[in-house]
């Protein structure tokens, strides 16, 4: 559970009563994300309030009316899927530079440079998207975030989402150390081995991966992995 000194309120407005719930402000943007959480890890207090900052609580019948249920995590669940959400300056500026952070990620993975098929560095992302002034919202959803920050992107830098396929080759000894970590982010289209010990392997990974799975690949090999890029 979130501590009561940093936990934001949510609150939703429903059959003339007023809800607010006290959680942590990342099970606000999880749950906008579509994932699925356990709000109970996440509930400053798990209770539903009419107003959180006094204390009071509305009665039984009027969270059924309004939910249909006084179950304390569904009611939760539906305040922060509908509701607002009030949060501290602070409060507000992490959670902005924490899905900032995501989305750079994001897109750092799964995209490319079409005039040359490799990814862009997460460094040259964060800038462009500066110059573009691109600001995030703390309750859009992730996706729809991505797809604005991609769009001020695009007159500034070449890039785009794509998948890449790479042919890795690695000796048998290797093999069990490396399938996860391909298996992992990207899928295994063809494999076979070899008559002198190797497995051979074409995957489809994120493009922006390539760099990151070479590397990886290369550390638990000792550099005797090999990976290729193979043509679109």
């Amino acid at each position: 559970m979130v501590d009561l000194d940093d936990a934001i309120i949510a609150r939703l407005d429903s059959h003339g009563e007023r809800f607010e719930i006290l959680l942590d402000p990342k099970a606000m943007d999880l749950i906008k994300q579509g994932k699925e959480v356990d709000l109970a890890e996440y509930l400053a207090v798990e209770d539903i309030f009419k107003e959180a900052h006094k204390g009071t609580h509305p009665e039984t019948s009027k969270l059924t009316e309004a939910f249909g249920t006084d179950d304390v995590l569904t009611i939760a669940r539906r305040i922060i899927e509908k509701g607002e959400v009030q949060m501290t300056a602070e409060q507000r500026k992490e959670l902005l530079e924490s899905k900032r952070r995501r989305i750079i990620a994001f897109i750092a993975a799964n995209a490319i440079n079409p005039q040359n098929h490799l990814p862009h560095p997460p460094t040259r992302i964060e800038l462009a998207l500066e110059e573009a002034k691109f600001h995030v919202d703390p309750v859009r959803p992730f996706d729809k975030e991505v797809e604005e920050a991609m769009k001020a992107l695009r007159p500034l830098i070449p890039i785009r989402f794509e998948k890449s396929r790479i042919a890795v080759r690695v000796k048998a000894d290797d093999y069990g150390r490396c399938y996860s970590d391909l298996t992992s982010v990207g899928t295994v289209e063809r494999e076979e081995w070899t008559k002198d010990g190797y497995w051979i392997g074409v995957v489809e990974i994120p493009g922006g991966l390539l760099d990151d799975i070479t590397a990886k690949l290369n550390q638990k090999t000792k550099g005797t992995a090999t990976v290729k890029l193979l043509a679109q």
